[in-house]
C-alpha cells in the first residue's frame, strides 16, 4: 500500500510540475478573509525581475462570487521599484460581468468566477531587482463583499 501511495504521489507531483509555464515569472494572489475587501486592506506582491531586456505581460488575478453586486470593480494599483520609489500609480476599472446582461466574464465553476485581466501587454522593467505591486479597491462600498482573492501574474512576452 505504501509503495502505491508513493508512486501515485510522485506521479501527481510530476504532473503538477510539468504544467508550469516557463514564461511565468510571478503568479501570486491573496485570499480575502470572509470575502470582504476593506478599503484599508491593500495586498502587496513582490516580483523579482532579472532580465530588463525582456517585455512582460502583467495581469490581475481575481476571484469573485456570483453574488458580487456590481458589474465592475475600481482598483488602485501602485508599482514601486527596487529602491522603494513609486514608479506608477493608477486607478483602473475592470469588468467582471456584462453591464447589460449580467453574464459573468470570467471562467466559472458553480458560483465562483476567476478572471485574468491584462493590464500591461508589453511592459519593460527599467532595472533588475524586486518590484512591489500593491492593489486596493476603490469602490464606494466598504467592505466590498464577494471578492474572494486578488493577485498578479507577470509573464514573459514571447515573439
Amino acid at each position: 500500500m505504501n509503495r502505491y501511495c508513493l508512486l501515485l504521489s510522485s506521479m501527481l507531483l510530476g504532473l503538477l510540475m510539468g504544467c508550469t509555464d516557463p514564461n511565468v515569472v510571478y503568479n501570486g494572489f491573496e485570499g480575502l478573509e470572509d470575502g470582504l475587501w476593506y478599503v484599508e486592506h491593500k495586498p502587496t506582491f513582490r516580483v523579482q525581475i532579472d532580465d530588463t531586456t525582456q517585455l512582460y505581460k502583467i495581469s490581475y488575478l481575481l476571484r469573485n462570487a456570483h453574488q458580487y453586486p456590481y458589474y465592475n470593480l475600481y482598483l488602485e494599483r501602485t508599482l514601486t521599484d527596487p529602491d522603494g520609489k513609486r514608479m506608477a500609480s493608477r486607478l483602473e476599472e475592470v469588468y467582471l460581468s456584462d453591464e447589460l446582461s449580467g453574464k459573468p466574464r470570467g471562467q466559472g465553476l458553480g458560483d465562483l468566477f476567476d478572471h485574468t485581466i491584462v493590464i500591461e501587454q508589453a511592459y519593460r522593467f527599467p532595472k533588475q531587482g524586486a518590484y512591489t505591486l500593491t492593489v486596493g479597491q476603490a469602490m464606494r462600498q466598504n467592505p466590498l463583499p464577494y471578492v474572494l482573492s486578488i493577485g498578479f501574474k507577470v509573464e514573459k512576452v514571447t515573439p
